[in-house]
Parts: C-alpha cells; structure tokens; sequence
C-alpha cells in the first residue's frame, strides 16, 4: 500500500528535527543540527552523490542546511521543481518573507546574502511591478540581433584561440570557457572594454558564496552602475541603452541590478555549459563521432548536456508565502526552498534510464520555468553553440591531454564546475583576424516582444565615413542572389 502524503494537519514537521531519541540526533561527517545533511562543506564536494542520499532518505523533497546550519529545502522531483516554479500564488522569490531573515537566523553578512537578498529585479518581483520590469528585459532582448551577435562570438573565438594555436596545449577553461561568455555578454551590454580577468575572476567568486563574495559583488556592480550613468547619458546602440529608454522607465538602481541579473545568470551558465560540452565531446568517443559524421549537431549536443550537467546545480531560492505541502512534505510559511536542477533533471520518475537519448526534448530545468524562466537562455545558447563549432573547426585533430578521471571539479551550492580542460593539439599559426564587428548588435524589436510600446532609439552622432582606401573594393558589386543570401543568413554572416 502506498503511504498517504504529510497533511497539514500533521504535528510532525521534518525542518524541526527528528523525534527524542532518534538516532539522526547525532550528528555525523556532513550533517549538523537535527541530522541535516549540510549543503556546504566536504560533503558537497559530491552533490550529485549528495543529492541521491536525500532522495533516499526524504523523497523529491529534502530538508537540508545551508552555510551557519540555515535551514532550507531541497527540491528534488522534477514535478515538484515545475509546481513550485508555476505557482506564484503560493511560492514566491521575494526572500523579505523568508522566516531565517525575518529572526536573524540569516544575517546580511551570510555568504550567500548576494544570492538571497531581495533586489529590485524581475526575478524577485510579483504582479504588475514583475511585469513591468520583466517586460523591459525582455524588449531590451529583443533588440539582440542574433547575427551580429554569432558574428561577435566567432571574433571572440578566433582571438581566444589565437592565444593558444602556436603552443600545441592548452586549458580550455581558464583559456577559452571562463573569457569567451564575458568578452560577448560585455559586448552585448555595450562595454567591451570593461572585459578582463579581474571582472571574470569578481563575477565567479560572488556566485560561489566565499568570505569575499561580497566584495566581488560590490566590484562588479561598481562597473555595471558606472555602465548606466554613462549610458544615461551617452546612449548607444547596446542592451543597456535599450533597458534605460524602455517605456517602463527603470530608474539606475533598476538597470543597474538588472544588467547584473542578465550578466550573472548568462556568465555563469555559459561558461559551466561550454565546459561540459567539450568535456563531453573529448571524452565520448561516441558523442564526438556523431558530431564529425553530421548525426548530431552542436546545438543537439548543448542540449543533451543541459540534461546531463546542467550549468547551474540548484538557484536560490523560492519562499513559502502560506503553509502548504510539497512532494509529500509539511512547508510552513517562510520556508525557504531551492530549484533543484541537477537532481531534478534525473528524477528516476522522468529518466529511468539515464542513458536515454535527450537531444530533441527541452522539457529540462536547466533554464527554469514559470514566469520566472531565465529571459536570457537563447544568449547562452548561441555563445555555447558557436564557440564550441568555432573552436572545433580551428583546432580539429584537439585531444585530452590527461585521462578522463583525472579532472578536477569544484563545487558550490549553485553549481560544479569543471577546474581544467587540458588539451593537446597540432600547433597552427594565428588567423587573421579582422577587426572587431561593428557596435550595432541590436535590431529594432521585433513586433512579438514584450515591449508594449515601441522602443525609442537613441539618438547616434554620424558615423564617420569609410576612406575610399578602406573599401573593399572600387568597382561596383553585384547585388548577391535570392540563394547567397539566404546561405550568409545561415551561416550568421
């Protein structure tokens, strides 16, 4: 007989800890208060292992402790991770209610606060305020032009691998993942020259919630407010001048915060899925020849690994705005919850065989769901997709330079992250690369956007003209043909 769920009117509550005299009073190696398996610490190292042991111990939904032993839940099911994202009405992002801020349990200087405390962004919004904002977020990205941005992250590919082609070795992802969704994501928002290592190294510490996260995140934001007084002032043809002209009139604080949200988000996926997809495609003999032999295609093989080795582990977090039930557990009012992505992406009642094709179903929760579902993820693709047929196409004979089960990983409570790619490959002279694409990475919106009312261009000084010794050529050029065309638009040129 199958057991009925807890009822609200239980007088048991799992977050309280375990009845006198249970043996989970003791606490052992990665538990604390109350036997509560730890989110931090050396038994995080594993959390794929880790999460396996919650669903063993508590079902698709887990009690569990984050840093200082604050106690939380993890989501594990992949149906309950889609009820709770899809219910707004009981569960919100708006960490305010979170009962652990509300008594101190959770002070301002957790390591986790940047993650947590609530901001004015989309994400942590409700109603129309939510709708409001989201929707200038998503008419700024509408304004992306997908063309001109794969044509930014092949210039961004070709200089990246430049810098190693000469060499023979390379790591791909201290060399090549972690830089080249940070120079695209600074092209995008318009301030490429911005991009460098103290950026890159600031935007990966603030999200591992170490003793310096918070400096790292009042670094960053430092440079995206300055982004927005300049734009403010100077507008461009870029995401942030869009933002800032968006009809829902964001003040600086607004776009400030929301140029982190989307620089955040799209960084850290990004560089965690161009990882884990050269990870794959030099490890799998199988998953590589299908590639070579055209029976899978790169944006198939990003997918197949958003299932896999999803670029962020679990998102902090969602909060019980009444006393409800979830995956048969008692969730009190003010708890607060994480999107359990990984252990949700191989909940046995959705993957009984891990080893299933994936390709062609999206229904993963690499990119959450709900109103809340990531409003960048098409950015992240194309860096993800391009970079890695870039970098195959100029370094195609490139091998593992170790065994597989030597890599390295860390990992953190949003996500694993591989430490190196060390590769071997014949050494190739530089390409030529030609100068940076043009700065109009934007397009009009398009009519099915979520801007309500067109958005206004900024107004643009003249450009200069081109020498005549700059053409290209002085003869006039044959206007392409029906069938050139449509080639150079699929090929993103």
């Amino acid at each position: 007989m199958t057991p009925e769920p807890h009822s609200l009117t239980d007088t048991d509550d799992p977050m309280s800890g375990p009845p006198p005299g249970c043996p989970a009073h003791v606490t052992g190696p990665g538990t604390g208060p109350g036997g509560l398996r730890r989110l931090y610490g050396p038994e995080a190292q594993d959390l794929a292992g880790l999460y396996e042991k919650l669903r063993a111990e508590h079902g698709a939904v887990a009690p569990v402790l984050l840093h200082n032993d604050v106690r939380f839940w993890m989501v594990l099911g992949h149906g309950e991770n889609l009820h709770m994202v899809s219910n707004p009405a009981v569960y919100t992002r708006d960490s305010r209610v979170w009962t652990a801020l509300l008594d101190g349990t959770a002070g301002a200087d957790h390591p986790l606060m940047p993650l947590i405390a609530w901001q004015p962004i989309c994400s942590h919004a409700e109603g129309d305020e939510h709708l409001r904002l989201r929707g200038a977020v998503m008419g700024a990205m509408s304004t992306i032009n997908p063309r001109d941005l794969r044509r930014h992250i092949n210039h961004w590919t070709e200089q990246l691998v430049n810098k190693i082609c000469e060499r023979g070795t390379a790591d791909l992802v201290s060399q090549f993942a972690e830089h080249l969704p940070m120079a695209a994501l600074c092209e995008i928002l318009g301030m490429p020259e911005e991009y460098d290592d103290r950026l890159v190294q600031a935007t990966r510490d603030l999200l591992k919630g170490t003793e310096t996260a918070i400096a790292s995140n009042e670094y960053v934001m430092s440079v995206l407010m300055g982004l927005t007084v300049r734009r403010r002032a100077e507008p461009a043809e870029d995401f942030t001048s869009y933002l800032i002209n968006h009809p829902a009139g964001l003040n600086d604080d607004e776009v400030g915060q929301h140029l982190r949200l989307v620089l955040l988000a799209a960084y850290e996926a990004t560089a965690n899925l161009l990882a884990n997809v050269l990870r794959v495609v030099l490890t799998d003999p199988g998953f590589r020849a299908q590639l070579n032999g055209g029976q899978m295609t790169v944006p198939q093989a990003v997918e197949q690994s958003l299932w896999d080795e999803p670029p962020f582990s679990a998102v902090l977090g969602y909060f019980a705005k009444q006393d409800t039930e979830l995956g048969g557990q008692r969730i009190r009012k003010g708890d607060g919850l994480f999107l359990g992505i990984a252990p949700g992406n191989i909940d046995p009642q959705v993957r009984p065989d891990l080893k299933a094709n994936m390709r062609g179903n999206r229904s993963h929760l690499a990119f959450g769901g709900g109103p809340h579902e990531c409003p960048g993820q098409d950015i992240g693709r194309a860096i993800a997709d391009t970079g890695v047929d870039a970098l195959l196409k100029r370094l195609p004979d490139v091998q593992l330079a170790v065994e597989e089960d030597e890599l390295k990983w860390t990992a953190s409570i949003s996500s694993r992250h591989l430490v190196e790619l060390p590769v071997v490959f014949e050494p190739a002279s530089p390409q030529d690369v030609m100068r940076r694409p043009g700065v109009n990475t934007v397009t009009r919106p398009r009519p099915d956007s979520d801007s309500p009312v067109p958005v206004p261009r900024p107004t643009l000084e003249p450009r200069p003209s081109v020498p005549e010794s700059e053409t290209a050529t002085t003869e006039p050029v044959r206007p392409p043909g029906a069938w050139q065309r449509f080639l150079r638009w699929w090929r993103g040129y």
